[in-house]
């Protein structure tokens, strides 16, 4: 659990959709598998964390069986008896655990009864400690690292909290007064539809008196802290730029603890991202790019892995080795390597590279997902892994063993549950420039002459990725017998660079085809899918890529657009983050045609065509995607005289966060679909596009 809120980069298209209870039963004739409402039950493992000494694993779990968003729980296990204490109570919550060097206590953030905020307890889960209620802020902060770090003598934690900026008091009255660039507020946040103002600053607290300091003030950021080991400096990331909301830029400092001063470390027009200390403090490794062109939520250029001195100097991309977007780096514990994920062909594998410039090794390369992990001392490793048979689990890997899976948290969920398979192929574009990758997850209850249905599910970014790790929604599809189709279009991340930017400055082009092609490849390939049962839907860009499709096509049945932008021109004026296009397309729409071919990329320009009947879902405080981007698409559908729904969610920011909501827009997709596909086999084969 996060104390201040971030950008959750949903953009990806990260929606867990689920079950009105007229639509969870499942068909007759299909095999038994999930049903939507089953996702309030559904656990998964977050952050992993071993202990100093090697013997337990802090770890959290994600639960969503309460009323609103998901919340996480802290366990410990012992690995000796691969037994589980849960940190609190049952009501009580937890997440982000770190050790203390000795490992004499972990700290996390949560709430323990009536507090909330940065606790520490003994590694058996006792005598929880409340130490300091940190504030956040709901401000657009991508990219930051850990919230509060351990001094080297395990007696003091700095964290991570906030005070009010120079525009706090004048946007916060009757009228507000509106002076910031970037006025609106995290993307995810969903409760307020104005950015806080409050800044983010390094304090510091005794771990034996709960005594508090700040060390940092004025009217900047600061976070992405890490203590150095001869205890003198505290590592952090910020923006100092004079126009910091138009220019996002992260440069890397130093806060000296005993007077406050600081130090510049990095000074470019790029981004530096999460920077740690090597063990003996003689490095900095730290995730970033090479491009001045950044936005504030997603890039274009894949992070890479670099290392530089601790006093800046020699900086090196070593991560350069590997054409893929990595994640955030962490230490070998003798300083000779780094550890990081990296995004491939969707998968997200766990790799170490020595520092020193020789290969990478692949340490986890099993098909799935990489999540939260940790490494000890002799190398053994804890993370969660999903696969594609479930969601994140708690794993334990030593040397060259077999990995050990330690959790199976939804044993009771799946049981007696068939989980659809994915299977990926490849196919030529349009333009014959690239090929690309499409996972298909197959319908249970298959017979040799039965037909299925097929929902395109268009992942958002446009820089993510789709694939064959566990996916809830196509789970639910599946189990009613239905295929669903996830094309990793041109622009998706885990194909290197140059396949990462072929969407520049082609929004709602060949990106586009793209999808049509992976469609009419699956129709072709796989005959028992059933050309008049098909329908389409994404979230962010998948959104705006339905948005669009629907324009350029009458071939399926049914679309469900959620949060996609429908006017390029009208998002970029009313987005949280108003540099998106510009990075998309690598000038400002009022620079040259720019306004033109904006326009003429629109989906709404060319509503027209779009005959398809159409379901319009949008978080009503989405202040990445506005819903006004909904609200015009939807008038245009009606106008047109095309079929239109628009369902609106409160208390939702882009995409869909509380558990019920995604549970009805699940059901509510089921529904719709049901309600426009034909009746299998009541006619001969009409769709005949593309």
């Amino acid at each position: 659990m996060r104390l201040y809120l971030r950008s959750v980069c949903l953009r990806a298209g990260f929606c867990l959709c689920c079950t009105l209870v007229s639509t969870t039963l499942v068909p007759s004739g299909v095999a038994q598998g999930l049903v939507s409402s089953a996702l309030s039950r559904l656990r998964s493992v977050g952050s992993a964390e071993l202990s100093p000494d090697g013997r337990r694993i802090a770890y959290g779990v994600v639960m969503r069986d309460r009323p609103g968003r998901p919340y996480g729980q802290l366990w410990i296990m012992d690995l000796a008896t691969q037994k589980s204490i849960r940190v609190g109570g049952e009501k009580d919550s937890g997440g982000g655990p770190l050790w203390s060097p000795d490992g004499k206590w972990f700290a996390f953030e949560g709430h323990q009864g009536e507090k909330g905020g940065l606790f520490v307890a003994r590694p058996d889960g006792s005598e929880v400690t409340f130490l300091a209620a940190p504030e956040g802020s709901n401000s657009p902060l991508p990219g930051t690292g850990k919230d509060f770090t351990w001094s080297p003598d395990g007696k003091q934690i700095a964290f991570i909290s906030s005070t009010p900026g120079a525009a706090a008091a004048a946007a916060s009255g009757d009228p507000m007064v509106i002076t910031r660039y970037l006025y609106k507020p995290d993307a995810g946040e969903g409760m307020t539809r104005f950015n806080d103002n409050q800044r983010l600053h390094i304090f510091v607290v005794e771990v034996s008196t709960k005594q508090v300091r700040q060390l940092t003030q004025g009217n900047t950021d600061e976070h992405s802290i890490d203590w150095s080991p001869d205890g003198k400096e505290i590592l952090f990331a910020s923006n100092r730029e004079p126009n910091q909301d138009e220019f996002f830029n992260y440069d890397i400092f130093a806060l000296k603890v005993a007077d406050n001063s600081i130090r510049r470390v990095t000074a470019t027009e790029y981004n530096e991202y999460e920077p740690l200390w090597s063990p003996d403090g003689k490095r900095i490794v730290f995730r970033g790019t090479r491009r001045g062109l950044t936005d504030r939520e997603t890039t274009m250029e894949d992070t890479h892995v670099w290392v530089m001195n601790a006093d800046g100097s020699e900086r090196r991309e070593i991560g350069a080795v590997l054409d893929n977007r990595q994640g955030v780096p962490r230490w070998a514990p003798d300083g000779s390597a780094v550890y990081f994920t990296i995004q491939e062909r969707g998968s997200i594998h766990l790799v170490r590279l020595p520092i020193a410039g020789s290969k990478p090794e692949y340490v986890v390369k099993d098909t799935g997902g990489v999540g939260g992990w940790s490494v000890g001392k002799d190398g053994s490793l804890a993370y969660g892994f999903a696969s594609p048979l479930d969601v994140a689990e708690l794993y334990f890997k030593t040397g060259s063993a077999a990995p050990r899976k330690l959790t199976d948290l939804n044993a009771e969920l799946f049981a007696g549950k068939q989980i659809a398979e994915v299977e990926s192929f490849t196919f030529i574009s349009n333009d014959n420039k690239f090929e690309v990758e499409a996972f298909l997850t197959k319908p249970l209850g298959m017979t040799a002459t039965s037909k299925h249905p097929l929902i395109v599910n268009i992942h958002g970014g446009p820089h993510g990725q789709n694939g064959p790790v566990f996916n809830f929604k196509n789970q639910i599809y599946a189990a009613r017998g239905w295929a669903t189709l996830q094309v990793n279009y041109r622009g998706s991340t885990g194909y290197g660079q140059k396949f990462a930017d072929a969407v520049f400055g082609d929004q709602d082009g060949n990106e586009g085809q793209d999808v049509l092609y992976g469609v009419s490849a699956a129709v072709r390939r796989y005959l028992w899918i059933d050309r008049e049962r098909m329908g389409i839907e994404g979230v962010s860009y998948g959104g705006q890529l339905t948005d669009w499709l629907i324009t350029q096509t009458n071939e399926f049945k049914a679309a469900v657009p959620i949060a996609g932008i429908a006017n390029l021109i009208s998002y970029n004026y009313m987005t949280y983050y108003n540099q998106y296009e510009e990075m998309e397309f690598g000038q400002f729409l009022h620079q040259g045609n720019l306004m033109d071919v904006a326009w003429e990329r629109s989906a709404l320009k060319h509503v027209a065509a779009a005959h398809t009947p159409t379901m319009l879902m949008h978080g009503e405080n989405d202040n990445d995607v506005p819903i006004a981007e909904a609200e015009q698409f939807f008038i245009a559908l009606k106008d047109v005289g095309t079929e239109a729904i628009f369902v609106r969610y409160p208390r939702e920011g882009h995409g869909l966060s509380e558990v019920k909501h995604n549970i009805d827009s699940t059901d509510r997709c089921i529904a719709w679909y049901e309600k426009h596909f034909p009746k299998a086999g009541a006619e001969g084969v009409t769709n005949v596009q593309p």
